[in-house]
């Protein structure tokens, strides 16, 4: 299968690109900046200019294209809200249109964020959407226009992602802080009032190219099966990297003066998933184990997302 993977050199993309090659498939990527090392050609593309998109669709003809770019910087949707909907809601509506018009598998890559919070249960693909800030509000309209454009595309939406970068093998996101404060004796303020579902990247990048090998289409949760704080999730690193969990210490989401509300339990229900790949998803302490070798204090990369 030839796979076109949009921001290919981030957290998430350069484990899509991982993923795809090790079932032998033909993959090429784009990216805002070149990276130090690809293990596939790259193309620069702005994901807002249709038109370079289009012509990259035409000259690569690929069977399906991945789309995992975005603005993921949360405070600055806030502040640069026509950014974030030209990223995040304009530009997936478009792609998403011109893969339909050329008969090519489309997914794409969404968030819990398009949820309040409030309902206090895991939420399931038929629960109604509700964000509470611009980065949430522009990632629904980008799962509603790809959805408008291309009714057999499939859509994936992921919680608290992180994991080791797939080109370099490097740690990124949240555990990166927390390892490293651990390992220096410090100790880490977490939040015992917010509950997420963490999405390893490289699982939820292997988790989404098998559901687009098996066909599937539509919304899916792509997440963990362990509903936890991040106060839990720091405790989980301080036993698997062997150090006092005692370090970890009790903080609040009112602790933090951010430009944007988060919501408090974005848990997703990742049942439909399991029933679709007929295996369960992992517990948060099975996939840190499976990078358990990253957990070592050291140098991390950018995440290019």
């Amino acid at each position: 299968m030839r796979t076109l993977v949009l921001g290919a050199n981030g957290r998430l993309g350069s484990n899509v690109v991982t993923a795809a090659l090790d079932r032998g498939w033909e993959v090429r990527g784009t990216v805002r900046s070149e990276p130090d090392t690809a293990p596939v050609p790259l193309d620069r593309l702005d994901v807002r200019d249709g038109d370079r998109a289009a012509a990259l669709l035409d000259d690569h003809a690929p069977d399906a294209v991945v789309n995992c770019t975005a603005m993921v910087d949360v405070d600055g949707c806030e502040t640069e809200p026509e950014r974030a909907h030209a990223v995040n809601a304009e530009a997936p509506g478009v792609l998403a249109s011109a893969c339909a018009d050329r008969e090519i598998s489309f997914v794409h890559v969404s968030t819990d964020y398009v949820f309040d919070g409030r309902d206090g249960a895991p939420y399931d693909e038929s629960a109604e959407p509700n964000p509470l800030q611009v980065y949430g509000e522009s990632k629904l309209a980008g799962e509603r226009a790809v959805r408008e454009s291309d009714a057999d595309a499939l859509v994936g939406r992921l919680s608290f992602v992180y994991g080791t970068h797939g080109f370099t093998g490097e740690l990124t996101g949240f555990p990166v802080w927390v390892r490293d404060r651990l390992a220096a004796g410090e100790s880490v303020p977490l939040f015992t009032d917010q509950h997420v579902t963490p999405s390893r990247a490289g699982q939820a990048a292997s988790t989404l190219m098998d559901l687009a090998d098996a066909g599937e289409r539509g919304l899916f949760h792509v997440a963990g099966r362990s509903c936890l704080t991040p106060y839990e999730f720091g405790h989980l690193l301080a036993e698997r990297m062997g150090v006092d969990p005692g370090l970890v210490e009790e903080g609040a989401m009112d602790d933090i003066d951010r430009e944007a509300p988060r919501p408090r339990d974005t848990c997703l229900d990742v049942s439909r998933l399991e029933s679709a790949l007929g295996r369960p998803q992992p517990t948060t302490e099975e996939d840190l184990a499976a990078i358990g070798d990253a957990l070592e204090p050291g140098e991390t990369a950018d995440d290019g997302s």
